[in-house]
C-alpha cells in the first residue's frame, strides 16, 4: 500500500476517488454480464454450425472419395468476395459474417458427370460453413479476451481499489480527529495557563 498524506486535501481526493471506483464498477459488472451472455449465444451457434460441418464434411468425403478421380471439383469452384459487417457487444466491435460469393466458374455439362452440378453446390456450402465456423471462433477469442480483461478489472476495483480507498479515508479521519482533539486540549492548556498566569 503506497504511503498516503493525511490532510484533508487527501481525504477529499480519496473520497473522490472512491466515488469513481463505485460509480464504475456497475458499469464493468454490466458489461461482463453482456460478455458471457453473448458468449453463450456464440457457443451455441457455434456448436450447431460446427455439428452441420462436420456431418457435411462426413457426407461429402464419402462420395468425394470415389468421383474426384474423374473431375477436379476444387477447379470448379473460385470465391469470389466475403462480405463480413461488425457487431458492437459492450464497446467490443467482433466481426459478423453477412456472405461468401463464388464466382461461376463455367463448365461443358456435356462432358461432366450429372452429379457435378450437386456437388459444386455442397461444395460451396461447405465452404461458406467453414468461413462461418471459423468467424464465430474469432468472435469467442475477442469476446473471452475482453472477459478475461474486464473480469481483472472487477477482481481490481472490488479486492484493492475499493478497501484501499476506504482504509485510506478511515486512517486519514482517525488523524485528523486526533489531531482536532489535540488543538482542543492544547487550546484548553492554554487557556488554563493564561488564566493561572493572570491570577498571580
Amino acid at each position: 500500500m503506497a504511503k498516503i498524506k493525511l490532510s484533508k486535501n487527501e481525504l477529499k481526493s480519496q473520497r473522490e476517488s472512491l466515488k469513481r471506483f463505485m460509480r464504475y464498477l456497475p458499469t464493468l459488472t454490466l458489461k461482463k454480464q453482456q460478455i458471457q451472455m453473448e458468449l453463450r449465444k456464440i457457443e451455441a451457434s457455434l456448436d450447431k454450425k460446427t455439428e452441420v460441418y462436420e456431418n457435411l464434411h462426413s457426407a461429402i468425403m464419402k462420395w468425394v472419395a470415389v468421383f474426384a478421380e474423374q473431375v477436379d471439383l476444387e477447379a470448379l469452384i473460385s470465391a469470389k468476395e466475403l462480405r463480413t459487417g461488425t457487431n458492437n457487444i459492450a464497446g467490443i466491435d467482433i466481426p459478423v459474417f453477412e456472405d461468401l460469393e463464388f464466382t461461376n466458374v463455367p463448365y461443358n455439362l456435356f462432358y461432366m458427370p450429372f452429379w457435378v452440378d450437386r456437388a459444386v453446390e455442397v461444395l460451396k456450402e461447405f465452404a461458406t460453413l467453414a468461413i462461418e465456423v471459423e468467424i464465430l471462433e474469432y468472435q469467442q477469442k475477442l469476446l473471452s479476451e475482453e472477459l478475461r480483461i474486464t473480469t481483472q478489472r472487477i477482481n481490481l476495483f472490488e479486492k484493492i481499489k475499493i478497501p484501499e480507498a476506504r482504509e485510506n479515508i478511515r486512517i486519514i479521519r482517525i488523524y485528523l480527529g486526533d489531531q482536532q482533539i489535540a488543538a482542543v486540549v492544547r487550546g484548553k492548556i492554554s487557556k488554563n495557563k493564561i488564566i493561572r498566569s493572570q491570577a498571580v
